[in-house]
This record gives structure tokens, sequence and C-alpha cells, in this order.
């Protein structure tokens, strides 16, 4: 029987996720009183972790959270290979020592997400190397080459008669019989990873094992808004970028891009970002949304202290510009959670009227935080510290109550 305790963890762990096969099987999983061992592998291909790692990392923390047992993987045999994944051309395979210095880098960063005390840290090569050439003979005759050009990218290549390397098909039959090996009850990856995910399943089953739970996140798009996130693309955020790098970085993401980020990234509620949503529909301005996915991110790898000083840099640097030196500052009282901006202009002196503060809005002469504003409708929310701009040296700090 489905208990509700089951059923509320399910719901919380599909957040975000692509696919989940399969969900019959996750439920009833987690309806059994011992912990799941839960999967999920890194090939150590750079030497930093980056946002786009995060998503599968902080899923993990999910699990962790809710009391499960995570196997963190370091594909330090894998890597060696090469991950043909998306790819049209053999993946250069990394040395042993390439392999090894990354490695430690990671090791260094992953707690930055997972908690340490419920997080097994292993590596393939601790049963990979053991392995024989007749032991590789038997777990290759597992899977057919027809199989294998079942999937997308080994498929497209055949097809346009682009070289394909026979250790290539090597690396799903090792990354599943990864989860063999540490007899996974479920196994986290990107979306691209899917047929991989699958030849775990199989293998579980071909030697006697309960076959895993797969589930799919999506891949993060890079600051670019196109392509995934990736360090050779230059379009990545890692989470060892200093504070204001990191937060320049996620400021420039678009309004857009800017829910995906956090639905897949933030520890907020979905309700929480729901109404988020409501409130820009309603006329608060993106950039405020932005600023609070800035702020957590940040604070998350660096601290809240961090964070703030961050936030504070962006603004001197990229908004405020040549404000004069001691700009006054004023609390105003929001209604129902926000104030509209032709008020706030009003009560802060910079106009005698709303009426005004409207005209000058349609004249283009408004600016929040050194950003025009341009609908008379717009308003800030409860909680906004803003400097109010009327012309070059009409200038207030707000503070909305």
């Amino acid at each position: 029987m489905t208990s509700s305790k089951a059923l509320e963890q399910f719901r919380l762990l599909k957040r975000g996720a692509e696919e989940i096969l399969l969900e019959d099987e996750l439920i009833d999983r987690l309806s059994q009183t011992s912990p799941l061992r839960v999967k999920a592998g890194f090939d150590p291909t750079a030497p930093d972790l980056h946002l786009g790692h995060t998503v599968l990392l902080q899923k993990l923390r999910a699990f962790q959270d809710l009391g499960h047992h995570v196997l963190f993987l370091i594909g330090d045999f894998t890597g060696m290979i090469g991950d043909p994944t998306g790819k049209n051309v053999t993946r250069k395979p990394l040395t042993r020592e390439e392999i090894e210095t990354n490695a430690r880098t990671y090791q260094a960063q992953v707690f930055k997400v997972l908690d340490p005390q419920r997080t097994e840290v292993r590596f393939n090569s601790e049963w990979m190397d053991k392995m024989s050439a007749a032991d590789m003979v038997k777990l290759a005759a597992q899977y057919t080459v027809a199989r294998m050009l079942e999937r997308d990218d080994f498929s497209r290549r055949y097809m346009s008669e682009q070289p394909i390397a026979i250790h290539e098909f090597l690396y799903p039959l090792v990354q599943g019989y990864d989860s063999v090996a540490l007899r996974a009850d479920v196994e986290l990856g990107g979306t691209d990873q899917k047929f991989n995910l699958l030849v775990g399943r199989e293998l579980q089953k071909h030697y006697g094992q309960r076959p895993q739970v797969v589930l799919t996140m999506p891949l993060l798009e890079g600051t670019d808004g196109v392509q995934k996130m990736s360090k050779s693309l230059g379009n990545y955020i890692a989470i060892n970028d200093a504070p204001d790098e990191m937060f320049g970085k996620l400021m420039s993401i678009s309004d857009d891009l800017m829910w995906r980020y956090l639905e897949l990234l933030s520890a907020e509620d979905m309700q929480t970002i729901s109404r988020w949503r409501e409130e820009v529909r309603g006329g608060v301005n993106p950039r405020d949304i932005k600023f609070r996915l800035a702020r957590e991110i940040v604070a998350r790898y660096h601290g809240v202290p961090a964070a703030e000083r961050a936030h504070e840099n962006f603004l001197a640097r990229f908004q405020r510009g040549h404000l004069p030196e001691d700009v006054p500052e004023k609390e105003l009282q929001s209604s129902g959670g926000r104030l509209p901006i032709p008020v706030a202009l009003k009560e802060s002196g910079l106009t005698k009227s709303t009426s005004e503060a409207i005209r000058k809005i349609r004249e283009g002469g408004v600016r929040v935080d050194g950003e025009r504003v341009e609908d008379p409708g717009a308003f800030l929310p409860a909680g906004a510290r803003v400097v109010l701009q009327l012309g070059k040296r009409n200038v207030v700090r707000v503070i909305v109550r």
C-alpha cells in the first residue's frame, strides 16, 4: 500500500524532472523503510563544476534531505574512454593524470551542495580496473551493435558516415555496469544520458538485480540562453566564480531564462515562484526577481555577506552610475505588498503629484536603479531597496516597507 509520505516525497522529487522511468516504481521504492541508494556519475573532464552540474547535485541533495543515501560516482575510468554523448566526432580521451587532477577538484567542490555525512564518493576504476579482458568481453556481449545504433548520436554519425570507434560502444556499457557494482535503486542524469541510464536497467536485470529507476533532468542553458551550459562554449557560471562575477553573470541572463533557473536551481518552492510570475505580470520589474535569484545562488556558494556585497557592487558598477555621494533615503509604506512607482515618486518628494509622475515616466525621465521605467503601471514590491531618479540630479534611495 502506497503511503502518503511516499507520495509527498515523490511530489517533491518530481519538481523540475524531465522524465521518471518508471514513476510507479519510484513511488513503490519510496514506500519501503530502508533508504534508497541514489547514484549520479560525473566524468572529471574539466577542473570546475558549473551551475549546469548542480541541477543534478541539487536533486541528489533533495534525496538526501528525505533521508536517502547518495552515491556520487566520479568516472575516472569512463573519463579515459570519453563520453560520446552529443558528439559528432570521437571525443579525445583524457590521461590518467588529468582525470586525477580534475577529480580532486570535484571532491572539493561537490560538498558545497551535498551533505558530506550522507554522501558516498566512489570511483568506477575501483571495479573496472579489476576487470580482465575476458570480463570485458562478457560485458560487451550483453548488447548488440543494432541496439547501440538506436542511440541518437551514434545513429546520426553512422548515417552521415562519421567514424565511430569501437571503444565508444563501451561507454554506455561501463556506465550501466556502474549501477550493477553500486546496486543503485535510482540513477540521475541529464536528458542526453537517457540511453546510458536505460542500459543500467538492462544490465541490472541480467545480473539478477532489481532494475534502477531512471530520473532525467533538463540540461540547463548557459548564459546565452541557447546552448547547454558548457565551459568550452564560454556560457557557464562556475561554482568557484568570485561572488561579483557570479552575481553579474546571473543578472545577464534573459528574463525568460530566469524562470528556468529559478525552477532548476532555486530552493524556493514552486508556489513562491508562481507568485513572483504573477507579480511580474502585474508590473514588478523582472530585474527585482533576478536580484533574488542572484543573491540566493551567490549566498549558497559564498555566504550571505558576500551575496549582499555582490549586490551592492553590481548596483554601483552597472546601474547607479555617477550619483551624488549623499543620496537621501526614505522609507515608504506599501499597500498589499506593492507600491506603484508614480506613488513612490510623489511620496519621496521627486514629483508634486502622481499625475506629474506618470507624465515623467512617459517622457522617459524616470529610472529605478539606473534602468529607465517605461510603464506607468509598474510598482515596487515590499522589501525593495532601490534608487529612484528623476532626471540627472533628483535622486532618492527608497526602502519599501
